[in-house]
């Protein structure tokens, strides 16, 4: 595999500044990631020379970014394998796409005594929405719980199946524990319940290939910003049999056929779900983070970063007094640990004052977390541009925050 780190390295400017006088090491890329420079300056030369509002007019800005507008579209239609480009619809992120589905499919198929299925790993996002639905329409939440390493007890996840199951929505990887959820069995069985099924890939599609078109699944979400794409633009995936006959999420401009003070019509998908200027400027950046990592080849990336997962999980297990947070036997992106009696902040704080950027908290996964029986972890995630050299460093740092307590 010819993957030159050094090159795409070159490609983020961030990487390049220090922190506390110290070079800094970014591993918190499950909360964001950093944007290379293709993506950054694909951005001021939109503003400076093609910005204007999409399907809005006929002079040639509004021409060009419409053209921008729809070719990231196909960018991403292609990315995911999806059947159709009007299968893509634009979002602000994960989360507005829960929601979306949440609001517009729970409307017109989720009734009293109905039951929706999520898991215990899932991060807020993918619970409060349907939370919200049931209270809303008086159906049941169901939630398949996870065994000691941290993996879904599918056998219970078979056993809530039932006729009175609508849906279900599991993520595709924890941000908390990394594991790799068997979303493809998940899929089959809820099908076969008579089950549609929402997949949150938001920590899944920078760091492994999705085809939406193999896996089968009826919707599924993420996050441009969480692929080196800008914050504020993300994509629902939806089957175009669902989201035909789903009711739109929002009314506005640019979702209508036809209005009248007696009665509307709505567009053709995707524009029936994208009310009101959308973000037009990140959704062609999005299309340029993908230009990017297809350059680089998602294969290649999932080499270099499960070689570089296994390091990291190694070296922090060599480490006396360290826990990691979950061993699943398949996992990707991130490490959950404590180190010893040690806040979780104060391992974080001290690891910021030597230039190393983790996560620290909860990941927005309270349940989870209150499950295993602790508040929250420190959480290393990884992306396309980290090193070993910066694991040895931050293995290093660890043992510093132990010294300090100690």
């Amino acid at each position: 595999m010819n993957y030159n780190i050094n090159s795409i390295r070159s490609d983020f400017p961030i990487l390049e500044q220090k922190i506390a006088g110290k070079p800094l090491i970014y591993l918190d890329n499950g909360a964001t990631t950093q944007k290379p420079k293709q993506v950054i300056d694909s951005i001021s030369k939109f503003y400076s020379e093609i910005n204007g509002n999409i399907h809005r007019g006929v002079h040639q800005l509004s021409q060009f970014s419409t053209d921008a507008y729809e070719e990231a579209r196909q960018k991403v239609r292609d990315f995911i394998n999806a059947k159709s480009e009007t299968e893509v619809i634009f979002t602000r992120g994960t989360t507005e796409s829960i929601n979306l589905i949440a609001h517009s499919f729970g409307r017109r198929y989720i009734h009293r005594d109905d039951e929706i299925i999520i898991s215990e790993m899932e991060h807020h996002s993918n619970i409060v929405p349907w939370q919200m639905l049931c209270e809303q329409v008086g159906a049941k939440l169901r939630v398949i719980p996870f065994d000691k390493n941290g993996e879904l007890c599918m056998d219970d996840f078979r056993n809530m199946l039932s006729n009175k199951t609508k849906l279900v929505a599991i993520t595709h990887i924890s941000n908390s524990l990394g594991t790799v959820n068997p979303i493809r069995e998940v899929i089959d069985l809820a099908h076969k319940a008579g089950a549609a099924i929402l997949i949150d890939g938001a920590q899944a599609v920078q760091h492994t290939t999705v085809d939406v078109s193999e896996l089968n699944c009826d919707f599924y979400v993420f996050s441009g910003h969480k692929m080196y794409a800008p914050t504020g633009i993300g994509v629902l995936y939806g089957k175009k049999s669902w989201l035909d006959e789903m009711p739109p999420y929002q009314g506005g401009g640019d979702m209508i056929d036809t209005v009248t003070f007696k009665k509307t019509t709505y567009a053709e998908l995707p524009l029936k779900f994208e009310a009101g200027t959308t973000n037009y400027v990140g959704a062609m950046a999005l299309g340029k983070a993908i230009d990017y990592i297809q350059h680089i080849g998602i294969e290649n990336i999932e080499t270099y970063e499960k070689k570089l997962f296994k390091y990291a999980a190694e070296q922090l297990s060599l480490i006396p007094d360290l826990r990691i947070i979950g061993n699943a036997k398949n996992k990707s992106g991130v490490i959950s640990f404590l180190v010893g009696d040690i806040h979780h902040y104060d391992t974080g704080m001290l690891l910021d004052k030597m230039g190393i950027a983790v996560r620290t908290g909860n990941h927005c996964t309270q349940p989870l977390m209150t499950k295993i029986g602790i508040t929250g972890t420190v959480r290393a995630s990884f992306a396309l541009y980290n090193t070993q050299d910066e694991i040895d460093k931050l293995c290093s740092a660890i043992e510093r925050v132990k010294q300090f307590f100690s």
